[in-house]
């Protein structure tokens, strides 16, 4: 494939991936006020977040046979999540919880750390 190949596939994604960001907006533009728009404002971000909290902590299996069970990735996991709910509840900012639970699981991750 040539440079200029690559670059116009780049262009054409990047114009496709704005358009579908910008297309809603636009067309529900006149519908700001509409009882179905603000409905979906406020309950879908929450319902969102839940959906990728459910997925997170789909293998996560702490009682396996009546007794606790943490997997190498349990524990960073669960004090991960844990980080996230105290940091949300103390500065109710999202992208702040979801930045300080990613990094600290990260971090718990690559240095190997696990009770």
């Amino acid at each position: 494939m040539s440079l200029t190949a690559l670059l116009a596939f780049i262009a054409v994604c990047a114009l496709a991936t704005f358009a579908t960001r910008l297309l809603p907006f636009v067309a529900l533009a006149r519908q700001a006020d509409h009882p179905l728009i603000l409905h979906l404002g406020r309950y879908l971000p929450p319902a969102v977040m839940l959906i990728l909290v459910i997925y997170a902590l789909r293998d996560f299996r702490p009682l396996i046979d009546g007794r606790l069970n943490a997997a190498a990735n349990g524990w960073p996991m669960l004090l991960a999540a844990l980080v996230v709910v105290i940091l949300h509840l103390w500065r109710r900012n999202a992208l702040l919880s979801i930045v300080i639970g990613t990094a600290s699981y990260m971090a718990m991750v690559q240095l190997g750390w696990s009770p």
